[in-house]
Parts: C-alpha cells; structure tokens; sequence
C-alpha cells in the first residue's frame, strides 16, 4: 500500500465511523506525497572525482546523476526525509522512445547506479528509445548511507564441523544484530523492500512518468514483484532475471540452494581437471573436488594462514560459495586460482593470495563493505522474520551437513536476523499475476530454476525465457548468450511477449 493509499483508507475508515463526509472526499483527498512526487530534480555530473570509475562511466556513457528526496516513514511523509541517489542516460531515439526503464542489480544492499552503461549497451539500438534510470536503493551506495560498523561484508558464515563452531556462529549473528541496533536502530524499521518500491513509485512520479519498464536481477526480480503488486498499472515491460519464488523469499533464503552449487562445483571441477596444466588442481573432476575437501578439512583443524588472513573453517566454504555464481573461464580462472592458493595454504606453505581471493578475504574479514553487509541484512530481516530459536538452527545444519558438508552448513546457518526485532509490516502478498518476461539459468546457484518455474506458473500471463545446461546467475547482458538477449531486446523494442517460453542452449567453454 502507498502512503497515498493508506492515507485514503485511514479517511475512508473515519467516513464509515463519523458520517461526516461524503465517499467523494475520500476520493478526493489531496495527495500527502504530492511535495515528493513533484519535486524539481536537479541534474548534474555522476562524476565525484578523479578517483571516481563508475562516475567515469556515467559521464562517458552521457549519464547524468540527481538526489531523490524521499520519507523515510511513509506513514509520516511530513517527518525525516532521506535521498535516494538516481542515475539517468537519456533516450536519443526521442520519435520513438518508450520511457523510463529503471534496474535492480539485486543484492538486496547492491548498488545500480553505475549499471545504465553497459544494460544500454545490451539493448543495442532498443536502448536508444529508453531513459535508462540507475538508482542506487534507500541506504545504499550514494544514497543516504547505513553502515552498522561490522567486521566483515557479509553475514553468512560457516557454522564449522561441532557445536562449539555452531555456538561461534550464533555469538557472531547476534553481534551483528546487536551492532546494527546500536548504530542505526532509529532506521533500521524503515529498510525493506516495501519502501524501497516506494522509493521507485516517488523516482517515477519525479521523472513525470505515468507508468515505467522494469529489469530486475537476482533481488531485483523480488523488489520488481513487489513493486508490480503495490503499484498495479504503473509497469509497462517487466522482465525478472534470476527469478525469486516470492512464496520462498524470507532471511534464509539460500535454504535448498545446495543441489544446485553441488553441480556447479562439479562443472568447475571438470573444467579445472581440463586444465591441470594452468592450475594444477589435478587432472579429474574428482581429484580437484579431493582438493577442495581437503580445503574444508584443513580449515576444521587449524586456520589457514593466506597471507595476513586466516581462513577458518566458518569462511574456507565461504570462498567457494562466492565463486560459484558465474559459468564463464574469467570466473572458473579466479576460483581455480583461489582454491590452489588455500591448497597451498593447507599444506603449510607461505601464500600471497591471488588478487580474487585477496578482495574477496579483504570482504569477508574485514569491515571495508561493512555497508553491504549492513544494508542486505537489514532489508532481510526487516522484510520477513525468522525463526529465533538458535536450536531450530542447530537441527538444520546436522541434517543438512549429512548430504552436503560443504554448502548444506552455510545455507543453513544461523543469522542476525534470529537477533532482530520484528518487520514492521507485513510482507507482501504479491499479486496473482503478470506479463512479465521472466529469464533464468537451469542451473543457477543462487535463484535456483525452480523459483523462475513457480513464477511462471503462478503467473499465467508471463514467459519464460530458460538457458539451459549454464551454472549462471544473472544471464541478460552479463552471460553472453545470442539467443536470450535477442528475446529480451525483441521485448524490451515491441512490447510483446513471446507466443510461448523460449529456451537457449549454453555456450561451451
């Protein structure tokens, strides 16, 4: 519901119960986000200094940048405001622009600003008839900023091998709760993905659209079902790639994530073993799958020491975790790079990590995106509660670690989220349907297939777009295949949805 109509239905209860106005006046009622839908933007250079890349790629790509001002109680507009930061590449095919199209990379917590380029770039010459708008969500990125002071980047962990990692675990989710509430508890009730839609709702109204096009990624497809759902008739082209089954989307939503990582590290494995070579993993699937227990094992008995980091057991999986959600040779290569530089590690050699895994220990160890821990979890847990007995926990990860001791733990693991207070609204039951252009890989580690399926079904009114045979997230514009971002540009360009799903074949390596 918007703040316009929960205004509404508050006059209309007052109606019913003092009959001191007409229904009309109800209907009529002014507008109590009217400054926000109708404040000037200012527009000006992305670029905030020499050391500024992504303002360098707006400007280049002739992006220019704008402050939001949004509530950030929408059940108190007139209160607290906060800035949503905006990035805009205008249509220059103006005799035959369609109008704005504003993206979500995902995260939640990930910035978008910086993505009009190169999602421009993948429309081809259907990017021309389109604003193409970057927006960076509520306490994210440029926008007005939440930062809980965490020592890490992530909450996920590995609750280890026994009870004693288990309980480290749990001591460490509460922490970061607890940091959270004491940094940021007085906004903390207001970081979800209603008012992030919200937010998107007042970008519209700013840009003086009657209605905008969508493209979600990952997250994105949830916040793009939400938005759809509150704002029914302000979409035009919706398409959702790494499609999230609202009906699953909760804090532990990695749960059931397992087979679909097991097979990615397979298909990693076999590529690696094709190239012992270069990396020297060893020369089968299952001699560098050995590696990587033997990986897990180390990190169970004693940390790994990788240059001035040490990889326990509760972040060893971790890093293999993370670089599983890509199916190209440029992310297989880092991985397969990592994993010789902790076998190293674990045989008790000095190592300096490979710069994939020095930024990706430099994230997880260390509190330089703190934010984007801070900012993801807070839109988690303010979303959806979650269980908060550490027991219920507890069970999950015995019975997962009997079928998968590397991924089924963390998936499973406890989070802050079992230490934080109670979402503030309930959330959304998103609508019985759609026509949205929805695109996923059949072996995507992160939204599994089955999430694009079950959309697909509950919305009759949509099409599946299926690459199939790829261990890819994220597939228009990033993975490179012909045939999806052909059917994606062909509906972005008419507005039409395919006559039925459509499915692509994976490149081969």
């Amino acid at each position: 519901m918007t703040g316009f109509a929960a205004s509404a239905a508050l006059a209309l209860v007052g109606t019913l119960a003092f009959g001191a106005a007409p229904a009309a006046t109800a209907r009529t009622a002014p507008d109590p986000l009217a400054r926000y839908h109708h404040q000037h933007l200012t527009w000006k250079s992305c670029l905030l200094g020499p050391g500024d890349d992504v303002g360098k790629d707006l400007q280049k790509a002739g992006a220019r940048c704008a402050d939001v001002t949004v509530p950030l109680d929408y059940d108190a507009p007139g209160g607290r405001t906060i800035t949503v930061a905006v990035a805009r590449i205008r249509a220059t095919d103006t005799a035959h622009r369609v109008g704005a199209l504003l993206l979500n990379s995902g995260g939640p917590g990930g910035q978008t600003l910086g993505d009009p380029p190169w999602v421009r770039a993948a429309m081809k010459d259907t990017g021309k008839r389109y604003d193409v708008i970057g927006i960076d969500p509520r306490f994210v990125g440029r926008s007005t900023p939440l930062d809980c002071h965490w020592p890490t980047g992530s909450q996920f962990r590995s609750p280890g091998h026994d009870r004693a990692g288990f309980d480290r675990s749990t001591a460490f989710a509460a922490r970061l709760a607890r940091d959270c509430r004491r940094y940021e508890g007085d906004v903390l009730p207001f970081v979800t993905t209603r008012n992030t839609a919200r937010d998107m709702d007042v970008v519209r109204a700013a840009l003086g659209e009657r209605r905008i096009s969508y493209l979600g990624y990952s997250y994105g497809s949830y916040l793009g079902e939400v938005y759809a759902t509150m704002f029914p008739g302000r979409t035009d082209r919706v398409v959702l790639d790494g499609v999230i089954d609202p009906a699953r989307y909760n804090p532990r939503l990695l749960r059931g994530a397992e087979p679909a990582n097991r097979h990615a590290l397979r298909d990693f494995a076999a590529w690696a073993a094709a190239r012992h070579p270069v990396y020297g993993l060893g020369r089968t699937r299952d001699a560098v799958l050995a590696v990587v227990d033997r990986i897990r094992a180390a990190a169970e008995r004693a940390p790994l020491r990788v240059g001035g980091y040490r990889v326990d057991e509760s972040v060893a999986p971790l890093v293999v975790f993370n670089g599983l959600s890509q199916d190209d040779d440029a992310a297989y290569a880092d991985l397969a790079r990592g994993l010789r530089d902790l076998r190293d590690a674990a045989a008790g050699r000095a190592v300096s990590p490979d710069p994939w895994l020095a930024d990706m220990l430099g994230f997880l160890l260390t509190g330089s995106q703190s934010s984007y821990g801070s900012a993801q979890t807070s839109v988690l847990c303010g979303d959806v509660g979650a269980p908060r007995d550490p027991e219920t926990y507890w069970r999950d990860v015995r019975r997962a670690r009997v079928e998968d001791p590397l991924f089924g733990p963390v998936t499973n693991d406890i989070g802050p989220c079992a230490f934080w207070d109670p979402p503030r609204e309930h959330p959304t039951v998103v609508r019985d349907d759609l026509p949205a252009l929805l695109v996923n890989a059949t072996g995507d580690p992160r939204t599994p297939y089955g999430g694009a399926r079950a959309v697909r079904r509950d919305w009759p009114g949509s099409r599946l777009v299926t690459l199939r045979g790829a261990d890819q997230h994220a597939v228009f514009g990033v993975y490179g295949s012909d045939c999806v971002d052909a059917t994606v540009e062909a509906y972005f360009a008419t507005g039409r949805l395919p006559a039925a799903d459509v499915t692509c074949a994976a490149s081969a390596h």
